[in-house]
């Protein structure tokens, strides 16, 4: 077995996570050695560290489970509105800690897994991140389910269990690289298979129109099997589920045709059908029209919708008081929030189901669908917006586009009948976009048949207002809400960064944990010089980890008492890195120039994926390595600059990286980022933002005041006067001899000395067609990060601001966000209140 640690002070700073009781600490040791000899090793002899993590897995799941069950009993008898949040993503990351936190085993399971000669946090890094989502908004949907458990909602996530998540990333010569990510090779003890609950999925086919109604007829059917994973609220014993569906082929599947000899092939072909659940679509901002992906989009929400009638019409099952034979209630029991376009096609599949197998009359059938559905908003990106061609939907789902016309067809009628003979806004408005090629426009769907529509940031939702959707929110105003993102504090802060939350709960408690905006409550604290010196003394702690996890798996060493100037986040040409490098090359032309100026060091870190098709995205991060392998070598610079790329940005290394950062880079052009959570996490972790005027900046700089962060550059009103007077870059280029050489540097090979023109394209894009206006916001930035670096020098007023910040956290906690959502959009009330443990007497 390992040794046992010797660093005990390690294990012993987390208080606010519960106390280790004796008996506790014994049962654990106990469950976990039942689970390590007969669950997992049987006739072996030698125990690995795999089967260690899988006992400690089994022995917390263990946790889960009775309450798990409970929570069910207790929704099936109270029979609540439940809520069904529909998400092609969910990015998880790893569940072990997170479900110590929650049940408030953490101290008990490190006191049992020491006694047992183990670390917990090497067991801990065995687990798999479930990476099943590309970044934002898969993220996000992972903190709803977080807050809406610990908020008591009856709750349930409906996605898919794709078989491989996002890609590993490496960086093989300074390129990424993609491999996949074979996340369920060693299984995943968090999931349990339901195939008493499989549904049938249909595609392709032709459309009858009978005297008994429609039916949709000689269909391809796949199989949708349920893995349910346990969502544990946060200390209150309520366990919601996720529930993610995988393909599965019929049995019969193609071998109802083969012919003599065809047997194999035809128990092959199954794999087509499969293919469904295989491979998450890698890619963030961006439409890709393909088959697959739409055939994914139908199957999660074909599935799901199955389940929701199944358990509308089930629940109360025998009560005299509640009959449910027609689903006239359904808005009344069931809210469905589409996260994003991508579960869009929940509203034409709800309507089949109301029309030809619930036979409701259209208005019914619409009347039910719009109360329930409601829609968000994550882009105004036109690439990312998904329009669907109408040969595609008539091959796949010809019962669909029926509806889809009708649904178009009534709702014309409407907008002509307020604006008649207005010919223009009718096309604006249409679903349908005529063209090359017919397309439906799948946002426009999503309006038009849910009761809200939102944004996920203030200024996100008035630009939605004013521009994408203006046209709708002139006929419906009433449709439209803001719902600004959030984070849960339970994975960012009390897990990720233990120190710090014990550092705040012995100034204010920690009921803050559960009510975010109690953290106002620290400025008072401002000019405390022990919290000044703790706060310090944390960072300076997470620091030093961070920089042992470089030097072990990057192989560089860093100084950890430089800035640390951290940019994670998907490649992309609006969150602007290639702004960042331009700062770094600026900065390092400074200290050639002036080697012997006291230059405040820093490590500058730059992280994320690059979609693999995303040829501009690749390069940017060929530039980062390439500006990283002339600086970090350059002996006059030393370690007053240092530019990493980190490899694999996920959710893991986030939960690392954060806690460890000095400033946060949210340096989106003004009017592109629509929220962001990252800012939040960083902001809530004692780093300092500096940012543009965009997404959720805009409130963070409110809550904590603009004076607490490094706010720079053009607003959205200016980027729009730029778009309508025209942007020349070449004109600040000519100007602006700093930006001038760093430009020049990058053309002429100078970070590429092997191959002079390798970065021509991404010096072409600036100079000539770049859409986010890097340069004109270069001057601005420069100058503010001069700010930057002088505050820096004054530790004290540095920490300050860091207080102001993490005083100003409270709204940006998802619970605000999902009370929101339940009250405004879902019509449910959320409750702190706890019930009752599967120990404790029934009420």
């Amino acid at each position: 077995m390992p040794k046992p640690l010797t660093d005990q002070d390690k294990r012993k700073q987390i208080s606010v996570r519960g106390l280790a009781g004796v008996e506790n600490v014994s049962d654990l040791k106990t469950n976990f050695n039942r689970h390590l000899h007969f669950t997992l090793v049987k006739d072996r002899n030698v125990a690995t560290k795999r089967d260690y993590y899988f006992a400690l897995a089994n022995t917390v799941r263990d946790h889960l489970v009775g309450r798990w069950i409970r929570t069910q009993q207790h929704y099936y008898e109270k029979d609540p509105k439940r809520v069904y949040y529909l998400s092609l993503e969910f990015y998880m990351g790893r569940t072990l800690q997170n479900t110590m936190v929650n049940l408030a085993l953490e101290n008990a399971c490190d006191e049992a897994t020491y006694q047992l000669g183990l670390d917990m946090e090497e067991l801990q890094d065995i687990e798999e991140d479930a990476g099943l989502g590309n970044g934002g908004l898969g993220r996000l949907a992972a903190c709803f389910l977080d807050s809406m458990a610990s908020l008591g909602l009856a709750a349930y996530g409906y996605g898919i269990r794709y078989e491989f998540g996002i890609f590993n990333q490496k960086i093989v010569n300074g390129w990424q690289v993609e491999e996949a990510d074979d996340w369920l090779r060693y299984g995943n003890p968090w999931e349990k298979a339901r195939p008493e609950y499989m549904r049938p999925v249909h595609f392709y086919g032709r459309v009858e129109h009978t005297a008994e109604g429609v039916k949709w007829v000689d269909t391809q059917v796949v199989l949708a099997l349920p893995y349910d994973t346990p969502v544990p609220g946060y200390r209150n014993n309520v366990v919601n589920t996720m529930r993610l569906w995988s393909a599965k082929a019929p049995c019969d599947f193609n071998l109802k045709d083969f012919n003599v000899g065809g047997y194999i092939q035809a128990v092959l072909d199954r794999n087509v059908a499969e293919n469904i659940s295989r491979v998450l679509y890698p890619n963030d901002n961006f439409f890709e029209g393909k088959e697959l992906r739409l055939k994914q989009e139908y199957f999660v929400v074909a599935a799901t919708l199955q389940d929701i009638v199944r358990r509308f019409k089930s629940s109360k099952f025998g009560s005299t008081e509640v009959v449910r034979v027609d689903l006239s209630t359904l808005p009344d029991k069931v809210a469905i929030q589409l996260n994003d376009t991508h579960p869009a096609m929940a509203i034409p599949e709800l309507m089949r189901i109301l029309l030809d197998t619930e036979h409701q009359t259209w208005e019914k059938a619409w009347d039910i669908c719009t109360r329930t559905c409601a829609y968000t908003n994550h882009t105004v990106l036109p690439e990312a917006l998904e329009r669907w061609p109408t040969d595609l939907l008539q091959n796949l789902l010809p019962r669909h586009l029926e509806i889809i016309y009708e649904i178009n067809r009534r709702h014309l009628e409407r907008i002509a009948k307020l604006y008649p003979g207005d010919h223009d806004r009718l096309r604006r408005m249409s679903l349908v976009e005529e063209g090359d090629q017919k397309k439906i426009n799948m946002a426009h769907l999503c309006i038009v048949g849910s009761h809200a529509v939102n944004g996920v940031a203030r200024i996100h939702s008035d630009i939605l207002k004013a521009t994408l959707f203006k046209d709708f929110y002139e006929v419906d105003p009433h449709k439209f809400q803001n719902k600004t993102n959030g984070i849960t504090p339970r994975r960012w802060l009390v897990m990720c960064n233990p120190g710090l939350a014990e550092v705040i709960a012995e100034r204010i408690g920690e009921d803050y944990i559960r009510d975010l905006d109690q953290l106002k409550k620290l400025l008072t604290f401002v000019d405390d010089d022990s919290l000044i010196h703790d706060i310090a003394k944390v960072k300076q702690e997470n620091k030093l980890k961070f920089s042992a996890y470089l030097e072990e798996h990057y192989k560089v060493k860093i100084n950890p008492n430089s800035m640390f100037d951290v940019q994670v986040k998907r490649i992309h040409e609006y969150k602007r890195q290639l702004l960042n490098c331009l700062h770094i090359i600026t900065l390092y032309n400074r200290i050639k120039k002036e080697p012997n100026k006291n230059w405040t060091p820093r490590t500058i870190m730059i992280g994320g994926k690059a979609a693999p098709g995303y040829h501009t995205a690749k390069l940017i991060i060929r530039l980062i390595t390439a500006i990283g392998e002339i600086v970090n070598h350059d002996t006059v610079v030393g370690d007053r600059l240092k530019v990493i790329f980190l490899e694999n940005y996920k959710v893991t290394l986030a939960e690392k990286i954060i806690p460890a950062s000095d400033l946060s880079e949210q340096i989106s052009t003004a009017g592109t980022e629509a929220s962001g959570t990252g800012n939040m996490k960083f902001m809530l972790n004692g780093a300092l933002t500096i940012g543009t005027m965009d997404g959720a900046n805009v409130e963070m700089a409110e809550e904590a005041g603009e004076e607490n962060l490094f706010i720079f550059g053009m607003r959205v009103d200016d980027v729009d006067a730029m778009d309508k007077s025209g942007y020349d870059a070449m004109d600040y280029y000519n100007r602006i001899p700093e930006l001038k050489q760093a430009m020049d540097q990058i053309a002429g090979g100078f970070f590429s000395p092997d191959q002079h023109d390798l970065f021509k394209d991404i010096v072409n894009m600036l100079l000539h067609h770049d859409r986010f206006k890097v340069f004109a916001d270069y001057e601005a930035y420069i100058k503010c990060q001069e700010k930057v670096s002088a505050l820096y020098k004054n530790p004290k007023e540095w920490t300050k601001m860091v207080i102001h910040n993490i005083a100003g956290c409270g709204k940006f906690s998802s619970d605000r966000t999902i009370s929101q959502y339940a009250r405004e959009i879902w019509g449910m009330e959320p409750s702190l209140e706890r019930i009752p443990a599967p120990d404790d007497p029934r009420q």
